[in-house]
């Protein structure tokens, strides 16, 4: 299996959602990653990170609140943002912040 460091430095790009357990926006959030996935496929990977069980993923990357959504390619953080969003809004900000 390959490791976090690993996934987001390829040239694929990874949306990374922080969330928590007890976070209601969060709970919001996980339908719309289903839907964002069913809109994108496989050309973007989407993967939850949960705070509480990764805490020095967290910090590593200065999370403070969650949900917060990072958008890496080839290893670098294309966008970032807290709080939750739509899948229509993701693909959006998705196609905006890539490099093709």
């Amino acid at each position: 299996m390959a490791t976090f460091g690993t996934i987001i430095k390829g040239e694929k790009p990874v949306l990374v959602d922080f969330y928590a357990d007890w976070c209601g926006p969060c709970q919001v959030m996980m339908p719309e990653l289903e839907k964002l996935k069913a809109l994108v496929g496989d050309t973007v990977v989407v993967l939850k990170v949960n705070v509480d069980r990764n805490p020095e993923a967290a910090a590593r990357y200065g999370v403070r609140g969650v949900p917060t959504l990072l958008l890496f390619q080839n290893g670098t953080i294309r966008w970032r943002q807290s709080g939750a969003h739509s899948a229509a809004q993701l693909q959006q900000i998705i196609q905006t912040h890539l490099i093709s």
